[in-house]
């Protein structure tokens, strides 16, 4: 089974959030791991961020979801 590691750069995280949420959960079977990653400087939350997703099986749809919002990195893994 391919694993697909997918990075999603999320500029404006506190506005973009929502729909993000969503696409998660329109492809939450098939999300196996998500981790977010956000700078923080100090007292600083920063308003941008990383998210790192774990997709089972064909991740073509939601690569290209994804791409229509954010700048994406894939790595597949066999």
């Amino acid at each position: 089974m391919t694993v697909v590691i997918i990075g999603v750069s999320l500029e404006n995280r506190i506005e973009t959030a929502l729909e993000f949420q969503r696409i998660a959960t329109e492809f939450g079977c098939e999300i196996r791991t998500r981790i977010g990653l956000h700078p923080s400087e100090q007292d600083i939350c920063l308003n941008r961020g990383i998210v790192l997703l774990e997709v089972r099986g064909d991740a073509e749809l939601l690569k290209q979801e994804l791409a229509k919002h954010w700048k994406i990195q894939t790595m597949e893994f066999e």
